[in-house]
């Protein structure tokens, strides 16, 4: 199972970004699985941002609730993080992640900075 990351970039405070994660592998669908986004800065750990359940359901860090989203397209084997009204301490790189079985399966991680 491979997950990619991508939409990261420069956005200035107060602006959105809108990140995706397309899983693949043979077989291998989103659906009926926990996905889920985090993020990292240098010298922290990383930090859960919010998860899609399988039925479709969603939860978020009290950090990013009201503004960000997190929705999914399984005929594309995606999901996606909204985020908006973004904040400099939102720079970050942001990792999407989904489990399956006992396993979990990590993106490369996809870099957003937030200008003040």
């Amino acid at each position: 199972v491979q997950l990619q990351a991508s939409g990261g970039g420069l956005v200035q405070t107060g602006g959105s970004l809108r990140l995706s994660c397309t899983v693949s592998g043979s077989r291998f669908s989103i659906n009926g699985k926990y996905m889920g986004w985090h993020r990292q800065t240098p010298g922290k750990e990383r930090e859960w941002v919010g998860d899609i359940a399988p039925g479709g359901s969603t939860d978020y860090a009290d950090s990013v609730k009201e503004r960000f989203s997190i929705s999914r397209n399984i005929a594309k084997n995606t999901v996606y993080l909204q985020m908006n009204n973004l904040k400099p301490e939102d720079t970050a790189v942001y990792f999407c992640r989904v489990n399956w079985g006992t396993a979990t399966s990590w993106g490369q991680g996809t870099l957003v900075t937030v200008s003040s």
